[in-house]
């Protein structure tokens, strides 16, 4: 989809940026939350999180938040701060929490693996449930999945490579691992009524978890409900009448909107077109949309992790599902594979923050779609 093209869909995103200092040390947002509308905390000390409201065009969701982001980075200019578009802060740092009961629930719940949820940046995306489309809508971004490899910007941890996609290591195998049903990507539904019998059990689960490790009964029904107490990357969201898409990495808002765009233009086919699910190759058409077997998308997944826009199978994938591999130049593939010490990774979130900066001037306002 070209960037004058719009869709039916209406979408929303929200993005999260590490603050640093101007010697790339990682510091609170204090100054920056009070720049822009959609501007907030979120659970860890250094981070801001930078929301549009959902928006009927390209051109308006390109104008919001790019313009929100822009508000947000010439206070940051003034105070000597940057944004830093990378998705782990890259080296073993101490991230302190902002102190809450939800948050203090989830690492009695989680544990010591809550841990690895603290370094990590992401992006969320919501596509407005279409009527009567919402189950399909689900399933295909279930299938989408992959795409997170067209965006991913960290392969380190604790200063170690970990994985192409380390974020989504990090969140899905590693926080996660002793809830093994919370984080992980579910498998396709058949109905809303399976998606709600999965979430009550999900919540079951949490919340018997949570007793057993001491945690009072009405503390947790207070801070989490079915909807809420679920990590799944894609999800149907009652509240917000959206299917949400939490897989993509932070990075450069002209990449979040290429990816958004192309994403509304498939989202915006069902209705229009036959939809299936069989074989292991899945592909779009204006005649129809495949999608492949879950199992078949697990194995695009682990892919798009482990080798990102490296694996020729993930490559091949996206481009017959619709998406211009080739457009995108994922972060990280371009940073150093090995050991990064404290020095290097505060002088790569600095030149980081510098690139945002010049991709946002670069990422004009369109006057109409």
């Amino acid at each position: 989809m070209t960037a004058h093209q719009s869709t039916s869909v209406r979408r929303s995103i929200e993005v999260e940026y590490w603050v640093i200092d101007e010697a790339g040390r990682l510091v609170e947002p204090d100054g920056l939350i009070e720049a822009s509308p959609g501007a907030e905390r979120e659970f860890v000390e250094p981070m801001i999180e930078i929301k549009t409201t959902p928006c009927e065009s390209t051109a308006e969701l390109r104008r919001e938040l790019c313009g929100r982001i822009r508000t947000v980075l010439q206070r940051a200019a003034e105070l000597d701060k940057g944004l830093v578009p990378l998705s782990t802060p890259i080296t073993h740092e101490a991230i302190q929490e902002l102190p809450s009961e939800r948050t203090r629930i989830q690492n009695e719940v989680i544990g010591e693996d809550f841990e690895y949820v603290r370094h990590c940046a992401g992006t969320h995306i919501h596509f407005e449930q279409q009527p009567g489309h919402a189950v399909d809508q689900l399933n295909t971004l279930i299938a989408l999945d992959p795409a997170l490899a067209l965006v991913n910007s960290g392969r380190h941890f604790r200063g170690e490579t970990l994985a192409m996609g380390a974020r989504s290591e990090l969140y899905r195998r590693l926080a996660y691992d002793g809830l093994a049903h919370q984080g992980e990507l579910w498998p396709y539904v058949a109905d809303c009524a399976e998606w709600t019998d999965r979430l009550e059990a999900r919540y079951d689960e949490f919340l018997q978890t949570a007793l057993a490790a001491g945690v009072d009964r009405t503390a947790v029904e207070s801070c989490f409900d079915p909807e809420s107490a679920v990590w799944t990357p894609v999800q149907l969201r009652e509240e917000f009448g959206t299917v949400e898409w939490r897989s993509p990495d932070t990075a450069y808002p002209s990449e979040i909107l290429r990816l958004s765009d192309q994403m509304a233009t498939i989202i915006d086919g069902i209705g229009k077109t036959e939809l299936r699910i069989g074989g292991e190759n899945g592909s779009i058409t204006d005649k129809e949309i495949v999608l492949p077997t879950f199992d078949a998308v697990s194995e695009y997944v682990d892919a798009a992790i482990e080798e990102g826009l490296a694996s020729e199978s993930v490559r091949s994938y996206l481009t017959r599902m619709g998406f211009d591999v080739e457009a995108y130049e994922p972060i990280a593939h371009e940073v150093q594979d090995g050991y990064i010490t404290q020095h290097e990774a505060r002088q790569l979130r600095v030149e980081y923050a510098d690139r945002l900066r010049v991709d946002i001037l670069q990422t004009q306002p369109l006057e109409a779609d």
